[in-house]
């Protein structure tokens, strides 16, 4: 049986831990991060390395990742030609590290490294994903409010139920970070990525502190884009195994109600009465035709998902 740390898939890997932070505009706290973390995993007796991702800066973050990197060969950096988002710099990471645990973490020092060890614990007990949850968060009231409203949508409709899904501490078995797919704003949503590709998620409290440099990058608009990628893991996950069945479900639902009208006129025109032009009628028709739209949606994402490989219907959960 595989060795908790021991990636699934045989491999030559570099290290023990990787470490991947992406970065926008945070030349000034990167030095005491990457401190901090040397400090954290060396005192586990773990080898390791660090991935920073500069997610276009223009602040001169790669030059210090540079000067960083010179000084300890753990420290590796990639530069992306322009602002492509936090979902993008973690995929580069994940391609980029090489160990059997990966943990991530934002490059603003409102996460703690001295936390990695627990978190490596958490995944050593078996677990495949391990989400941390912030304590006495630092947040505006504002960011605070909207996060529980998120949490809790994103729980409900992915079916696994986390405080705080957006935390950027976290831990996870290799395997995890080969499966998923980010882009867009999909980093809020690994673990339920993850959760939905049947790895075994878990959260644990960690704490969280106060920006120390630098401004924060969250606003109206990620919150919004954060609901409409939500929709697609929603659709593009929870229900992809049958997209007929939700697809189906509604243009029935319309069709019912189309056809009940139209059957009622059309008693209502064999009796001898004139139609004449009635509002509802033609609403009773709309409702057909959504139904044949709905319904038609849902054969076309049948034949989409019945033309995926085999190999990406499921993961092994054990293997001996």
């Amino acid at each position: 049986m595989n060795h908790p740390l021991e990636p699934r898939e045989k491999e030559d890997l570099r290290c023990d831990i990787a470490v991947v932070v992406p970065a926008f505009n945070e030349a000034e706290s990167l030095p005491e991060l990457v401190d901090r973390i040397d400090e954290a995993i060396t005192a586990m007796g773990r080898t390791w390395e660090i991935w920073v991702i500069d997610d276009g800066s223009t602040d001169g973050t790669f030059s210090v990742v540079e000067q960083l990197a010179a000084a300890r060969p753990q420290v590796h950096g990639i530069s992306l030609g322009r602002n492509f988002g936090k979902a993008a710099a973690l995929a580069a990471g994940f391609g980029a590290a090489s160990a059997p645990v990966v943990i991530t973490m934002d490059a603003d020092l409102q996460d703690d490294p001295a936390e990695i060890p627990d978190l490596v614990a958490m995944i050593e007990q078996g677990w495949d994903l391990v989400s941390g949850w912030k304590q006495d968060r630092k947040d505006s009231f504002i960011k605070n409010k909207t996060s529980k409203v998120f949490n809790w949508f994103t729980g409900r409709m992915c079916g696994l139920k986390l405080h705080d899904y957006n935390c950027g501490l976290k831990a996870y078995r290799r395997e995890v970070t080969r499966r998923v797919k980010l882009y867009g704003e999909m980093h809020r949503f690994v673990p339920a990525l993850a959760h939905l590709d049947g790895f075994r998620v878990t959260e644990m409290p960690v704490r969280h502190f106060a920006r120390k440099y630098g401004e924060t990058k969250y606003g109206l608009a990620r919150f919004i884009n954060g609901f409409l990628d939500l929709l697609t893991v929603y659709f593009l996950h929870a229900r992809r195994t049958s997209p007929l069945h939700f697809f189906g479900r509604a243009g029935l639902g319309f069709l019912t109600v189309g056809g009940g009208i139209s059957f009622y006129f059309l008693v209502y025109w064999m009796l001898g009465n004139g139609l004449r032009l009635r509002p509802v009628l033609l609403l009773g028709l709309v409702f057909i035709l959504v139904a044949l739209q709905f319904i038609s949606l849902g054969l076309i994402a049948e034949l989409v998902v019945a033309g995926r490989r085999p190999e990406e219907e499921f993961r092994v959960a054990r293997r001996v």
